[in-house]
């Protein structure tokens, strides 16, 4: 089968690989009818998470038709359309019978590895490095779903692969990412990256009743998708940001703040972010956490910073006595995707939203590889790439 393969650091290719093969009782195999490149997928072409392999196979957010199914399984059938969620989780164990999903303590082989740098192991994800399981992922013609019992979500008639598709990881982060702020209503929160996921964030926290969301970014297309669904926007680049949030909350700061930008923050003016880049650049540091310190800093007291923007090591610098003489709450997590699915695809099929609305660019695997590029690159008004195998 055809599928897009890491081969190291700016190396993506679209190759030939065996086909994926039913490995355990629980297990299923898909054809895949619709897949994206994700802003986190982007850390893997640039090398930043360790344990990669030559030949890996990326993606993890997949949705396609059920081809076999394991003898276990009784809960999918051969002809079924599902989403796959990008976390890999058992059902069972302590975490998930918890709706902790994304902790799930049996799904990762590779725990140990994890357990080494972060001292226990999250969920095994899919095409997302042997330290979170070297599973191969969905940028493929099929899929190997591992506990497929628990983990996919049946597609109703009348959905649209690129209405269901970002149930897979970027709608349930960016949701969670409004949810971490426990919003009551007529909050005011600042949402810092207009990807995906922080396009997803905005129209979440409008949609849990925040009265205003200011984002920041500095890509025109992404502050124009961000405008469209009701956002202030502040370009970083030409406005101080805490200096705007300042004025824009009369002095109080916003009520919630989102880390939707994670390790790879773009550089700016202020003297942090310099020093970031050239720690990253000399291997004196591991990530890029300007926009943490950033948010916790225009977040007013007693308010919330939600973080789902990535990272992988030691963050430098982190203000924490701003955050504990001011009474922040701060929430994170790899999404438990499998918790939000039913309550998400209900909003879907009752036309709350209609996710497919960040989608730039359509194409084929064989185009995969150029618009990693793209995408990266922030080129030709790029925000989303879906493919069709």
């Amino acid at each position: 089968m055809k599928a897009l393969t890491w081969h190291g650091k700016n190396d993506i290719r679209c190759e030939n690989v065996p086909d994926p093969k039913i490995q355990h009782g629980r297990d299923a195999i898909i054809k895949v009818t619709a897949c994206a490149i994700c802003g986190s997928d982007l850390h893997l072409m640039d090398g930043v998470m360790p344990s990669m392999q030559s030949g890996d196979v990326l993606g993890h957010e997949t949705m396609g038709e059920v081809v076999e199914v394991g003898s276990e399984n009784t809960k999918l059938k051969v002809g079924d359309r599902v989403v796959v969620p990008f976390t890999i989780s058992c059902g069972e164990c302590f975490f998930c019978q918890r709706g902790f999903y994304s902790g799930c303590e049996r799904s990762n082989p590779n725990a140990k590895m994890a357990e080494k740098m972060w001292g226990h192991s999250p969920a095994g994800l899919f095409g997302y490095s042997h330290m979170l399981g070297g599973y191969a992922g969905g940028q493929a013609e099929y899929l190997r779903i591992p506990y497929a019992d628990v983990g996919p979500i049946k597609v109703p008639d009348g959905l649209t692969d690129e209405q269901v598709l970002f149930l897979s990881d970027i709608f349930p982060t960016g949701f969670m990412a409004a949810d971490f702020c426990n919003l009551k209503g007529g909050e005011t929160v600042a949402v810092w990256g207009c990807g995906p996921v922080g396009q997803m964030a905005i129209k979440s926290a409008f949609l849990l009743g925040a009265e205003r969301v200011i984002a920041i970014d500095t890509v025109p297309e992404r502050m124009e998708l961000a405008r469209q669904s009701g956002a202030i926007v502040i370009n970083f680049m030409d406005d101080d940001v805490y200096d705007k949030i300042q004025d824009l909350t009369n002095g109080r700061g916003a009520d919630a703040c989102i880390d939707a930008v994670g390790t790879e923050a773009a550089a700016t003016a202020s003297l942090d972010s310099m020093i970031d880049r050239v720690k990253v650049a000399t291997f004196m540091g591991t990530d890029r956490p300007h926009v943490l310190r950033q948010a916790i800093h225009c977040c007013r007291n007693f308010g919330t910073v939600s973080i789902v923007g990535v990272y992988g090591g030691l963050l430098d610098k982190i203000p924490m006595g701003s955050a504990i003489n001011r009474g922040l709450t701060m929430r994170m997590a790899q999404t438990p995707v499998q918790q939000y699915l039913p309550q998400l695809l209900g909003r879907i099929q009752q036309g709350e939203i209609d996710p497919s609305f960040v989608i730039t660019h359509r194409a084929t695997l064989d185009e995969g590889p150029e618009l990693y590029k793209t995408f990266r690159d922030k080129k030709d008004g790029c925000i989303k790439v879906v493919m069709r195998p």
